[in-house]
């Protein structure tokens, strides 16, 4: 029989639908059913690789963890990547289809219905409940015409919608009852009720606002979800959350800075750093130098990395970057970052915006070539300068070519994997794995290495599950989970 289904779409963006889908498929797997997350559209430069070496979203990946299974490409069957204001590489069941302005990818959108439908008819076939995040608003009606996303897949596949509305952000009243007005009367009938998100203080203090939103649409609550520290400590989905997130925890004197390209991907890297006690984390935003005290500082991945280096330079962080340097600070790239190092990173054949070359920092001996193929693969192996275990993924198009004064970072397990690069006097480094410091011995021992003594922080793989334990927990308190279910299609 096939599995039940339930989509969770937002009133806005960022209202919560990642974090309400992945503590739900942990609560249902820990009830013991099969459970898998299903996002048909979304849009992030936080992906993931999955072990047939495909690439989908980092919320999808982290919700086929909660629910206890391996990532699969069908669980995020399109994943967009910005790469400018107004275009995105386009990604089909984990390959890249090809780079669409947005005017173009709506005439794309209509043929990626067939694929997006196929996923989903594999997970329920294999699923006793499969919930599916929507993407952005549920009332996005300039875009509803050829929508993969929302109220387009939910009504081609028949599955009722929960809206996810954030009070924390104010005018959550008004966000749900004008979503209901914007729907046509065959999409509300689709609606089956409503969560509230992130409130502070006594719920009861609501319970007017909830019979003025159920008395002008008609639905019920299934419940008030308080703001949860737990969320935090999950894996964020896309930049948008760096905007609305609080300041990294940690009080430690080992300052790490991380600027914010324009196209910054894959920052989760950097995560497991926040539950480091010594550690600072200090993630800069355009219009700041990087900090003098920094005693690390990490060139992140980018979706866009010829624009993200002329970007770096425009804001004088090259500059900071050599005086680190001399002040003997340490420096270390991964993917993007790491291409950044180098002498130049050439795109001939416009992969990632126009056709160009670009100088790199000049702090690694290697030059970079983008190419059309994209490299996603696991990696795993031992760091040569610090001899510690390693695990991740390569993400990432172009070829490095080192020279002579380069030496390697990494000892890759296998053939064909690039071993990264250190610099001779050992303060620069940079590799192509993302995931790297995810690893509880590497993480360690190249702190330890950098200087860092002391105790460290708890193991982070532990941790993550912990937070999903944890919101799976509260939503367990304040959900009325067999109502929730009950209107499951």
């Amino acid at each position: 029989m096939p599995a039940r289904s339930l989509m969770f779409q937002g009133t806005a963006s960022d209202a919560g639908k990642s974090l309400v889908t992945a503590g739900l498929c942990r609560l249902l797997a820990r009830r013991g059913h099969a459970v898998r997350p299903f996002k048909p559209q979304n849009m992030s430069n936080n992906a993931a690789v999955t072990p047939d070496g495909g690439e989908i979203g980092r919320a999808q990946a982290l919700q086929a963890r909660a629910c206890g299974v391996a990532p699969s490409v069908d669980m995020n069957p399109v994943l967009l990547k910005p790469q400018s204001d107004v275009g995105a590489q386009v990604v089909v069941h984990g390959r890249v289809r090809g780079n669409y302005d947005a005017r173009s990818f709506q005439d794309v959108k209509q043929e990626l219905m067939p694929a997006v439908l196929e996923s989903f008819g594999r997970l329920r076939a294999v699923a006793d409940f499969v919930l599916v995040e929507g993407a952005g608003s549920a009332a996005e009606v300039n875009l509803r015409a050829r929508d993969i996303a929302n109220m387009g897949f939910a009504a081609a596949a028949g599955v009722p919608v929960v809206l996810v509305a954030d009070i924390d952000r104010g005018g959550v009243i008004a966000n749900l009852v004008g979503t209901w007005e914007l729907l046509p009367a065959g999409e509300r009938r689709l609606l089956r009720g409503y969560l509230i998100n992130r409130f502070r203080g006594d719920a009861g203090l609501f319970a007017e606002g909830l019979r003025a939103i159920t008395a002008r649409t008609g639905l019920p609550s299934f419940g008030i979800i308080p703001y949860l520290a737990a969320a935090l400590r999950l894996p964020q989905e896309d930049a948008f959350s760096l905007d609305n997130r609080p300041a990294a925890p940690g009080g430690g004197d080992f300052r790490i800075a991380v600027p914010r390209l324009p196209h910054i991907a894959n920052f989760d890297d950097f995560d497991p750093l926040m539950t480091e006690p010594a550690v600072k984390l200090d993630m800069v935003a355009p219009g700041r130098p990087l900090p003098g005290d920094a005693r690390l500082i990490i060139l992140p991945g980018s979706k866009a990395t010829v624009a993200d280096l002329r970007a770096l330079k425009r804001e004088g962080w090259d500059i900071d970057l050599l005086a680190h340097r001399r002040r003997g600070g340490a420096i270390l790239g991964i993917c993007a970052g790491y291409q950044m190092l180098g002498r130049t990173v050439a795109d001939p054949h416009g992969i990632e915006g126009p056709p160009g070359e670009e100088t790199g920092l000049g702090l690694l001996d290697h030059d970079t070539v983008l190419t059309p193929d994209k490299t996603l693969r696991q990696i795993a192996g031992v760091a040569k300068t610090f001899d510690a275990p390693f695990a991740g993924y390569e993400m990432h198009v172009g070829e490095t070519t080192a020279h002579g004064a380069s030496r390697p970072f990494l000892a890759p397990d296998g053939d064909g994997h690039d071993p990264g690069s250190v610099s001779a006097d050992g303060q620069v480094m940079g590799c192509y794995v993302h995931g790297l410091l995810a690893g509880d011995a590497f993480r360690r021992e190249f702190l330890r290495a950098l200087g860092v003594a002391g105790a460290f922080g708890p193991a982070y793989e532990a941790a993550v599950d912990e937070a999903l334990n944890a919101v799976a927990d509260a939503f367990e308190e304040h959900i009325d989970i067999d109502r929730l279910l009950a209107a499951a299609g």
